[in-house]
């Protein structure tokens, strides 16, 4: 649980079902101060899509898998990046106020993007990606933590009107 009501779950589009976290991952996210302790991987399922607001992937790729499985993911499934370009250009004064809740505001978020999607289109077809480190070697993992990160902060503060950096 997150944020009064939000629920964050991890799942993958293939394989690694119960693998354990990749070591060079785990360094990244407690050097970002999360903890790894107890993540097993699991395989994207279609009760994960139906149950979710808002369904975020690595690639264009992938939320192409997650739309196929249908159940109306589209309108609610985006690349990471693609979602904060999208948030980025959203007003936050249009969104419900913070009193009415993190979760009221996250689903307000994810129709205001879906409704910005084919308007506000990403300069490169790369810019929308992040590429998967899985078997690099630890600096490129750290740069993709940056990447996630950078990706995170303006869809935290629109969510909690907190900057998330300081």
């Amino acid at each position: 649980m997150l944020g009064g009501g939000l629920i964050v779950e991890s799942a993958g589009t293939w394989g690694h079902e119960g693998a354990p976290m990749e070591a060079n991952a785990e360094t990244v996210l407690t050097d970002f101060g999360a903890d790894p302790a107890g993540f097993t991987g699991r395989e994207l399922l279609d009760e994960h899509v139906i149950r979710a607001d808002l369904v975020l992937t690595a690639t264009r790729d992938h939320r192409a898998q997650v739309i196929s499985m249908g159940h109306s993911a589209g309108l609610r499934t985006f690349t990471l990046k693609e979602f904060t370009r999208l948030v980025n250009a959203i007003d936050p004064a249009t969104l419900p106020p913070l009193e009415d809740g993190v979760v009221t505001r996250a689903r307000a978020l994810v129709r205001a993007a879906a409704a910005l999607r084919g308007w506000l289109l990403a300069p490169t077809v790369e810019a929308d990606e992040v590429y998967d480190p899985y078997g690099a070697p630890l600096p490129f993992f750290r740069s993709i933590g940056d990447e996630i990160h950078q990706a995170l902060d303006p869809v935290v503060t629109a969510l909690t009107g907190v900057p998330a950096r300081m």
